[in-house]
């Protein structure tokens, strides 16, 4: 098949100022893959509500626009693929719940992200969490999605959708198409600053692990500064993520943004300090970021542009979605016009 006929669907939460993880692993390649892709790209809003508290609603609407404004920086162009915000197409919500009644009760318990959610939420824990991979399956299905960017601490929801996918064919013909993998190796998963062992996240309360897209310069090289690395004397600078998870997430955060591969960054930084080498990670990292900001502070101040872009872009999801969902609806014996 020819790839320009496959559907590539990716999703990004508004909550909290997305990462150079998020851009390493996912934002960078959304620009490729619109050369090669029919791509429908998200702002997963309802998914944000997980964590509904009186500051996030008051916060929601100013994250929706700039993580709109965030995809256009890092080269999403609307004329080339869907720009939606989830909450503006309600199929979503609608699927959704069919869904929900066609997924296991166990199958959910064993979902990584809700069992550590367990721990640490004690007994704040709203059902939103239990049920959030069942959504993502009605994200993804409802497009006749052939694939998913995801990172590797996504793969078991998409092996979820895959599965309830599956079974709900079974029962009511072949009405959803069995999505598969789009995973990028390097890259795919940056860690914390301070504790490489740990991925880095947006909702870190510690902000020293997080190199947030929208950082200035000085907060960037401070964290790179304090970064973890080793006390090897001389200096070792190599990619052994077991021996040196430090310097070998800087080493990813490096190649990614410069070019230079993984196989020859030891030669590159070969009778570099510590010092010298975090010095070359933080200009490389800045000027990515100083690149993105310009673009983002650009489209952020055309506000109305920014919601006609959403508006237009759901639609185009809309349209599509209506159609999917009137074929499950019909294979329940629901009663539905569209």
């Amino acid at each position: 098949m020819n790839k320009k006929n496959l559907v590539v669907f990716s999703a990004i939460q508004p909550s909290g100022n997305l990462t150079i993880g998020n851009y390493i692993g996912v934002l960078k390649h959304w620009k490729k893959f619109q050369k090669f892709y029919k791509c429908i790209f998200c702002i997963a809003d309802l998914h944000s509500l997980t964590s509904l508290n009186k500051e996030n609603i008051l916060d929601r609407k100013k994250s929706i626009l700039d993580t709109l404004a965030l995809y256009l920086a890092c080269g999403v162009d609307p004329n080339k693929s869907i720009i939606f915000i989830q909450s503006s197409v309600s199929e979503h919500s609608e699927l959704n719940w069919i869904l929900n009644c066609n997924t296991n009760f166990k199958e959910l318990m064993r979902m990584t992200q809700f069992k550590n959610s367990l721990k640490n939420i004690n007994n704040n824990l709203n059902a939103g969490l239990f049920n959030y991979p069942t959504l993502m399956a009605a994200d993804i299905l409802l497009y006749d999605t052939d694939k998913v960017h995801i990172g590797k601490d996504q793969k078991q929801h998409l092996e979820l959708t895959r599965n309830i996918a599956i079974r709900f064919n079974n029962c009511n013909k072949n009405i959803f198409k069995i999505p598969d993998f789009l995973m990028i190796k390097t890259g795919s998963k940056i860690m914390s600053l301070l504790n490489p062992k740990k991925k880095m996240s947006k909702s870190d309360k510690n902000h020293k692990n997080v190199i947030f897209l929208l950082d200035n310069s000085e907060e960037i090289f401070k964290k790179i500064k304090s970064a973890v690395t080793d006390s090897n004397n001389p200096p070792n600078i190599f990619f052994d993520p077991k021996k040196k998870p430090g310097i070998s997430n800087l080493l990813v955060i490096f190649s990614t943004l410069s070019g230079i591969s993984l196989c020859d960054v030891k030669s590159y930084f070969l009778g570099k300090s510590y010092s010298q080498f975090k010095n070359i990670v933080f200009k490389v990292i800045n000027n990515c970021i100083k690149k993105i900001q310009k673009k983002f502070f650009f489209y952020r101040k055309q506000e109305e542009l920014l919601i006609k872009i959403a508006f237009e872009g759901a639609k185009k999801a809309s349209f599509i979605a209506k159609r999917k969902l009137s074929e499950v609806y019909n294979s329940l014996g629901l009663l539905k016009k569209f």
